[in-house]
């Protein structure tokens, strides 16, 4: 650096601000998108300090919400569904188990590979959010466990995003970012180059081959072996069967005018040690599938009873109920073809994190019926109405199929984990959305259009053509990461305007004086690694881009580089599930913590190393 800087009053107020925010992230005091946005509200509100302007201009303050980054993510998001809707990924499927049958290493090594190389197009939440259901396909399927291809996938998702500039949040914000350092220091004669879509293709390639590589050759070391999780088949007869050990085949019910069980409902069954046979009850018009213990009998209910022959027919004596010849009330319910068990996903994005599921009325909304609730390794199938839920918690429901449907269009408040047949699926389609994809990587790639007018360019051709609804384009966007974004922008530039990140870069550079440049940089990439597990890896960007920017100058190396360091180790989220894919699968692998921190080990200290090697070899 040129010349010495002094600690101000603003500084100081920029540094309280920004550990403000890490403590607010850090801790979850309140969700992430509100503490930024509560951030955002609070810079601006230092511009009513008398002969001040405030840390960030008027003009400024908003900016973030039509900034390329924040513009960019919708798109990528809107582009993704839209693929989605076509039924592409069953297509995938289908392609992967021919391809690799039911050899556990090819299947890791080929699904990984797909995905991998979607999720460098689409962002890497997205791409996993897509295949959680064509990974459940494949294990179903291929009769293997999904604990074993879950993490492979996961993993290489987030590997995956760091091929092109626009497969993660971090990479898409970087240019932004540079440019607002580039306008912060006017005087300097230094100006950061910017990365186009491929800048980082080499690295990105390396780091999903080497992952691929690592799972397929050490998986069976690192990967836990965990038993299929009880409903994953989506067969509501054989859920009951291994979740309560009720044998036997079910039979309908009719309570008669003389039943002693009328006006007395369901728990007192229970103390009678009868009522872990009723399924399903029907009172009148509503019919309800794994009952609740005060649902009462009426003269006339109907219920599904399963259980062996002579147990069903003694109890239906003992309590004078008529036994139909077959199933009618109950044939459809209980029929895999219209209706079954599912298996969902509570993403981090969620609105309904910190909600009970009485207050989500899934049954009055969807007409879902909550049977159990995994939450890591726990199982939790009493107390479910006041259960408040928790990102990663995976609900365990019966539901028709097309009420599922309704579910899985709601992506930003839940993930569906089952394979399930969908009516509203628009494989006819399909060559408008290939179509307008690839023109999107055609403007991306062969012209000089900003990268958000290339993305949005696909995403409005999608929605023109029908590909997807615009009511489904809005339901597609995670509004919460787009609020995180936009308001963590200010504050980027806050940073950067008002000398902090130069200040703090001055004090790291005299205190490793004479270190070589690949250990500062190694360093950085081991200090975004960090903040990434206790931060959003957006909120690590954006504090440390700057950072690294000033480092860089005052160092005499390329401050770009450097910048590219802090975006690519902002997706080295491997070790504890943080980061969104991996909390995203931790439900429906069944892992913990353990499980991530075994695999993760190694995988970190690998994308370091990789990282900071190419960075050094081919780009400064």
């Amino acid at each position: 650096m040129t010349e010495s800087l002094q600690l101000t009053a603003e500084m100081g107020a920029v540094m309280a601000i920004l550990l403000l925010v890490i403590c607010l992230f850090a801790f979850e005091v309140v969700r992430i998108d509100v503490a930024a946005v509560s951030v955002m509200v609070l810079i601006g509100l230092t511009a009513l300090i008398p002969g001040y302007d405030g840390m960030v201009s008027s003009s400024q303050l908003f900016s973030g919400f039509s900034s390329n980054a924040v513009i960019s993510i919708i798109a990528v998001m809107i582009i993704g569904a839209g693929l989605d809707r076509t039924g592409v990924m069953g297509k995938l499927a289908n392609k992967i188990l021919k391809i690799g049958g039911n050899t556990e290493g090819r299947v890791i090594m080929i699904l990984s590979s797909v995905v991998g190389l979607i999720s460098s197009f689409l962002q890497n939440i997205g791409a996993a959010a897509l295949f959680l259901p064509v990974v459940n396909r494949i294990a179903r399927r291929g009769n293997l466990a999904i604990s074993r291809l879950l993490m492979p996938m996961g993993f290489c998702a987030i590997l995956g995003g760091t091929i092109t500039m626009v497969g993660s949040s971090p990479l898409i914000l970087l240019n932004d970012l540079i440019e607002n350092s580039n306008q912060a220091m006017p005087d300097r004669s230094v100006v950061v180059e910017q990365f186009s879509m491929f800048s980082v293709t080499p690295i990105g390639l390396t780091l999903l081959f080497c992952g691929i590589c690592y799972f397929v050759f050490l998986g069976r070391f690192v990967l836990p072996v965990i038993k299929d999780k009880p409903g994953e088949s989506g067969n509501m007869l054989k859920y009951f069967r291994e979740v309560y050990g009720i044998e036997g085949e079910v039979y309908e019910c009719v309570v008669t005018k003389e039943s002693p069980l009328i006006s007395r409902t369901l728990s007192e069954i229970d103390a009678a040690g009868r009522a872990g046979w009723i399924v399903a009850i029907r009172n009148g018009h509503e019919l309800v599938v794994a009952p609740r213990g005060d649902t009462d009998f009426w003269a006339g209910s109907e219920m599904a009873i399963m259980g062996r022959r002579d147990a069903v027919y003694e109890f239906a004596r003992e309590y004078a109920l008529h036994v139909k010849n077959e199933m009618d009330v109950f044939a459809d319910v209980l029929s895999s073809s219209s209706a079954g068990i599912a298996e969902v996903v509570i993403p981090p994005d969620s609105s309904l994190i910190g909600k009970s599921l009485r207050e989500v009325a899934l049954r009055k909304r969807y007409d879902a019926t909550v049977l159990s609730v995994f939450r890591a390794d726990d199982v939790i199938d009493s107390g479910i109405p006041e259960l408040v839920l928790q990102s990663g918690d995976t609900l365990v429901l019966h539901i028709n199929w097309s009420n599922l449907s309704s579910i899985a269009d709601a992506r930003h408040d839940f993930v569906v984990v089952t394979d399930f047949p969908r009516e509203d699926e628009r494989p006819q389609k399909l060559k408008f959305a290939t179509g307008f994809f690839a023109l999107t990587l055609f403007l991306i790639i062969f012209t000089d259009v900003r990268l958000s007018v290339a993305l949005m360019s696909g995403a409005v051709g999608m929605i023109l053509s029908g590909v997807i609804k615009i009511e489904e384009a809005y339901r597609a966007i995670g509004w919460q990461s787009v609020f995180l974004l936009a308001s963590l922008i200010p504050l980027g530039i806050a940073v950067e305007n008002s000398g902090t990140a130069a200040w703090i870069a001055q004090q790291i550079l005299f205190y490793l004086d004479g270190v070589p440049i690949w250990m500062l940089q190694t360093a950085i990439a081991i200090l975004a690694s960090l903040f990434t597990l206790i931060i959003s890896n957006v909120g690590a960007t954006v504090l440390l881009v700057p950072l690294a920017i000033n480092i860089a100058i005052g160092a005499g190396t390329n401050p770009a580089v450097f910048a590219l360091t802090v975006a690519l180790a902002t997706s080295n989220s491997f070790l504890i599930p943080t980061h969104q894919v991996n909390a995203l699968i931790m439900g429906p692998g069944g892992y913990q913590v353990a499980d991530f921190l075994k695999a993760g080990s190694i995988m970190t200290i690998m994308f370091i190393f990789i990282v900071v090697a190419m960075l050094n070899t081919f780009y400064l």
